[in-house]
């Protein structure tokens, strides 16, 4: 016959066990959480200043245009990497975006170095300080996501999440990264 004792320490020992799994549920789920509005709000920084430079880009092209009409090829080409940045829902469709702007942008600063006058511009000045300004704020902000990306998706990954994470709708999250890397090692520079 087994003892009320040893009964009463089983159901503690049984009872101690769920307690503790039921803590570390609780707890994990609370961090995935967090972590997960972290990264949308992480998302969101990174919209905001991708919108901020695509409402700067108009007033960039048209500046440049006041000197230099005829280089619409140029032109379209920004238009068209704006409306790509500015329809761009995914850290994926945002990477291909990024790639087009930064060669767009390009090809706008390469066209402006021929313009001595436009250099000199009061107006392109500015608005190429606040280009460089939010290519900064943009590099921050994407590094700060893919920081928050990366937490996220090591907490799903290890054991024992893995086993029941994915059951609670908690999934891996997509990096923001660009391609061609070297195409944003640096904001666009202001050259005389």
């Amino acid at each position: 016959m087994i003892a009320p004792m040893e009964i009463l320490i089983v159901v503690g020992v049984i009872v101690l066990i769920a307690v503790i799994i039921g803590i570390y549920l609780w707890t994990t789920y609370n961090g995935l959480v967090t972590l997960n509005v972290r990264v949308d709000e992480a998302w969101s920084d990174i919209t905001v200043q991708l919108k901020r430079r695509a409402d700067l880009l108009p007033n960039l092209i048209e500046t440049v245009k006041g000197y230099a009409a005829h280089e619409k090829g140029v032109f379209e080409a920004v238009t068209k990497a704006r409306a790509e940045s500015i329809s761009a829902t995914t850290p994926v469709e945002a990477s291909v975006a990024e790639n087009h702007v930064q060669s767009a942008l390009k090809s706008v600063f390469a066209v402006a170095e021929a313009y001595p006058q436009l250099q000199a511009s009061q107006n392109y000045l500015q608005l190429q300080g606040e280009l460089v300004d939010t290519e900064d704020k943009i590099q921050a902000s994407r590094r700060f996501y893919n920081g928050g990306v990366r937490e996220l998706n090591t907490k799903i990954k290890t054991f024992p999440n893995t086993l029941f994470v994915r059951g609670l709708g908690f999934t891996e999250r997509e990096f923001f990264e660009v391609s061609d890397s070297a195409a944003i090692a640096e904001p666009p520079r202001v050259q005389f």
